[in-house]
């Protein structure tokens, strides 16, 4: 067999079971410094991770009012999953001056 034969089997196998190609679910990395979200707005799909880098001396949270509520520590990683689509808004509880967007997309 060919070499990446054995690949474009599997795809092939797995596209005619299914009648599609699995989706891939992607991270996204949110910087933090100097007490902002950077980038500020992002788009992002269902099943996506949202992973925020704090690289202050403080700690931060990404919150969603009435939703989910995520901390952040000092020079440390946190991550969310989004588990469905619309437009989020959130915010640091600590620093509420910090606000980021996040637009997501259906699966």
């Amino acid at each position: 067999m060919l070499p990446g034969c054995k690949s474009f089997a599997f795809l092939a196998a797995v596209v005619g079971a299914t009648g599609s190609i699995p989706a891939h679910a992607e991270t996204i990395r949110v910087s933090i410094d100097k007490l902002v979200f950077s980038p500020v707005n992002i788009s992002a799909k269902v099943g996506d991770t949202i992973e925020w880098v704090n690289a202050d001396i403080l700690a931060h949270t990404a919150t969603v009012k009435g939703d989910w509520d995520v901390t952040i520590p000092p020079k440390k990683t946190a991550s969310y999953v989004l588990k469905k689509a619309g437009d989020v808004d959130y915010y640091c509880r600590f620093h509420p001056n910090m606000k980021g967007h996040i637009a997501v997309a259906p699966k």
